[in-house]
C-alpha cells in the first residue's frame, strides 16, 4: 500500500513551539515499522515555521512574510536533522522535497516532482515534503499542508492519505465549544452544507483547520484515494488505520 501521512504542527510541537520529543520519536518508530512491513510511505510534515519560532525565541507565530520565511529557514534545518537522525536509527533513508504553488500549477514542474517522489520510493527512500515557506509569497503559496498532502496523494496515486491533527476527526459541531458534538466516523459525500459547518484555523501554531481538511478530502475522493483524519496524540492509531479498524473519520467514495 502507498500511503501519505501528514503531520500537523500541533502533533509535532508543544504549544511553546519546541519539539514534542516523545511523540516524534514514536511517530518515526511506527512509520519505520510500517515501511518494514512493505508499505511505501510519504511524509508531509508541517512544523518548520513553528520550530523556527521556538528556536529563535519569538513570542508568537510571525504574521509578516519575511519573518515567516526566516523562521522557516531556521526551523526546516532542525526538522530535517531530527527526521534524518530518528529514521536512520531504523535504517531508513529520508529525502527532502520543498514545494511551492508554482510546482503544482506548472504542468512540467508538477510532473518533475511527481517523478522524483516515485523514483525515491523505488529506491526505498522515505520522501518528506513541506511547503517551501522560505521563498513562498502570497502569489505562489499553497497555503496549508492538508492541501499539499492531498495533491501529493493524487499525484502519486496513493491508496490512502492520513491527516494527523489535534482533533479526533470530523464532528457534528465544534467539540471545543459544544459538549454535545459527536464524532462522524464515515463520510461518503462532501457537500456545501458540510463545508459551511467547518470552522476556522485549529491552533495558534498551525495554519490548517477543518475547512482545509475537507478540501483535502474532496481532492482525494475525486481520485479514488481514501482519507482519514485522526488524532496525532496516539501515533499507534496508524496501525489500526492500515488494518481497517475504525479510527477518527474515514472519507471514502461510496462503493457499490
Amino acid at each position: 500500500m502507498r500511503i501519505v501521512v501528514k503531520i500537523g504542527t500541533s502533533t509535532l510541537a508543544h504549544p511553546t513551539g519546541h519539539l514534542n520529543i516523545r511523540r516524534v520519536e514514536e511517530l518515526c518508530r511506527i512509520l519505520s515499522d510500517i515501511k518494514n512491513a512493505g508499505h511505501q510511505v510519504i511524509l508531509v510534515s508541517s512544523g518548520a515555521i513553528g520550530m523556527g519560532v521556538g528556536k529563535l525565541g519569538l513570542r508568537e507565530r510571525p504574521k509578516d512574510i519575511p519573518t515567516k520565511q526566516a523562521a522557516a529557514a531556521v526551523g526546516q534545518c532542525e526538522l530535517m536533522y531530527i527526521y534524518d537522525k530518528l529514521f536512520s536509527e531504523y535504517h531508513h533513508t529520508v529525502a527532502q522535497l520543498l514545494i511551492t504553488g508554482e510546482d503544482i500549477s506548472n504542468e512540467t514542474r508538477h510532473q518533475n516532482f511527481s517523478n522524483t517522489i516515485r523514483r525515491l520510493l523505488e529506491l526505498g527512500a522515505l520522501p518528506i515534503l513541506n511547503e517551501n515557506d522560505t521563498v513562498a509569497t502570497q502569489e505562489i503559496v499553497i497555503g496549508d499542508n492538508d492541501t499539499l498532502a492531498a495533491i501529493v496523494a493524487r499525484s502519486v496515486q496513493a491508496d490512502k492519505l492520513i491527516l494527523l491533527s489535534d482533533i479526533d476527526g470530523l464532528y457534528t459541531a465544534d467539540p471545543r465549544t459544544d459538549p454535545d458534538a459527536k464524532l462522524i466516523s464515515r463520510v461518503t459525500r462532501i457537500d456545501d452544507a458540510l463545508m459551511d459547518r467547518a470552522g476556522g484555523n485549529g491552533t495558534a501554531q498551525g495554519t490548517g483547520g477543518m475547512v482545509t481538511k475537507l478540501q483535502a478530502a474532496r481532492i482525494c475522493m475525486e481520485c479514488g484515494c481514501d482519507m482519514v483524519i485522526a488524532n496525532g496524540d496516539t501515533p499507534a492509531h496508524l496501525y489500526d488505520i492500515l488494518e481497517g479498524r475504525p479510527v477518527g473519520t474515514l472519507f471514502t467514495e461510496e462503493r457499490l
